[in-house]
């Protein structure tokens, strides 16, 4: 058991040797593992510990990382976050560790985190029931941009029984056990009664989910060509319906998630009314909520969204990262190249992407003092039709730092010779339900 963990970061061919890596190190038994194993693996392999200061054991884990690399002999940073109280305090963790990650791996290289297959069958069993659909049991991917996960296929007991054999110390922390936590309650309920029936159970669930994600490139491609045969703007119901049901479900949902720009979810009562629309002739519609609405005319079918549907809700943009916005997709990198050079300093680790409020207020760089948002749209002959829906990015304060295509804050704009620096980007990715075809 005690090679079962290397084994797999081996057979995963996510670590190799010679190549740099960032390793996120907790000091737990998942993460020491991994670390052990990119360094016997021959990665050339630096750390990140992220210090939140929740726990009164904080800092005896950082120094408990600092001990362990150094006779590891693997650089090590420590950053200390500070979490705003209130929200989802487990997810605003996992988003500034993977921001600081970003920042910190070296350029063009990967960051691993730790997770495992047991950690594999906590998210594919917590999803499954909160979220019904396949995409529920896709489970986490093994890459993912730059973040990789070579432990997908070592359990908790074979990272534990790695460190026993190294001789590695861990650290336990006590909230993965808090039944407070959604996660901690599968973990210390659920999981403990699936081993009973079957000691494989969490590795059954992982190879269930690998499979998954293999057969979902071939429904996506089949997607693809049906959307191809049948008109990507606006099919004829008629030729939907000739569909086999599961497919004529996932051409829906593709549709449906061009026209609102995000993910939906539709259900087989949903898709089943979606397709009824058009049974008495002339014009009908579905309205499928927040602004989406399925409208079948002239034996076609076409999604729309409401241009006078409450705007898009804010989101986050971790720096660096992106978020989704609406119809837009706005990101931040840390260096030059967007449409907008920053000082990285003055912006923190997250900011935040809102739309146009009335009486908003910024102070354009360039121009000397402040001016209304309502103002700067006039000036600048932005369109009436677009300036609710316009990307606003403000730091986590509230201020203003920069409205797409618009004006960068004074506050914010990069000096000449800064080095440390950030660029924003903003993309409106098009909406092809734009135009009706005749069958």
């Amino acid at each position: 058991m005690s090679e079962r963990a290397l084994e797999a970061v081996r057979d995963s061919g996510l670590i190799r040797a010679g190549e740099p890596l960032l390793v996120m190190l907790s000091g737990g038994a998942d993460s020491v593992c991994l670390l052990d194993c990119a360094v016997t693996l021959g990665a050339r392999v630096s750390a990140l510990h992220v210090n939140y200061g929740l726990r009164e054991e904080s800092d005896a884990d950082a120094q408990h990382c600092r001990r362990l690399c150094e006779a590891l002999g693997v650089p090590l940073t420590v950053e200390r976050v500070s979490l705003p109280e209130g929200g989802n305090l487990q997810a605003e963790a996992r988003d500034r560790r993977y921001a600081l990650a970003e920042r910190h791996a070296p350029p063009g290289s990967d960051y691993a985190a730790a997770h495992t297959a047991s950690d594999q069958a906590e998210t594919v069993l917590y999803r499954l029931a909160v979220s019904p659909g396949r995409r529920a049991l896709l489970g986490m991917e093994p890459r993912r941009g730059r973040l990789v996960r070579p432990l997908l296929n070592a359990t908790r007991e074979d990272t534990r029984a790695h460190c026993h054999a190294r001789g590695l110390d861990w650290v336990e922390d006590a909230s993965n056990s808090d039944p407070r936590f959604a996660r901690a309650r599968v973990r210390e309920q659920l999981l403990p009664g699936l081993r009973e029936l079957n000691p494989s159970a969490e590795l059954n669930i992982v190879e269930t989910s690998r499979l998954l994600r293999d057969e979902a490139e071939v429904l996506d491609a089949a997607v693809d060509d049906a959307l191809i045969r049948l008109g990507e703007v606006a099919p004829a119901i008629d030729d939907l319906r000739a569909l086999p049901p599961g497919l004529a479900r996932l051409v829906l949902r593709r549709l449906a998630e061009a026209a609102s720009s995000g993910t939906y979810s539709l259900s087989r009562a949903h898709a089943q009314e979606i397709l009824e629309l058009g049974e008495r002739g002339g014009s009908a519609s579905l309205d499928l909520g927040g602004g989406l609405r399925a409208v079948a005319e002239y034996g076609t079918l076409r999604f729309t969204r409401d241009p006078d549907a409450p705007p898009p809700p804010p989101a986050k943009l971790l720096v660096p990262g992106s978020a989704r916005f609406g119809d837009w997709e706005v990101s931040a990198a840390l260096g030059e190249g967007g449409e907008a050079l920053l000082a990285a300093e003055p912006l923190g680790h997250a900011l935040t992407v809102r739309s146009w409020h009335d009486g908003d207020r910024m102070r354009p760089a360039g121009l000397g003092g402040t001016k209304t948002l309502q103002d700067l749209f006039t000036d600048r002959k932005v369109p009436r039709a677009l300036r609710h829906s316009l990307p606003v990015v403000t730091t986590e304060g509230g201020e203003i730092v920069w409205v797409a295509g618009v004006a960068v804050g004074e506050s914010f704009k990069a000096a000449p010779g800064e080095a440390d620096l950030v660029s924003l980007s903003a993309r409106q990715i098009p909406n092809p339900q734009s135009v009706i075809r005749n069958p």
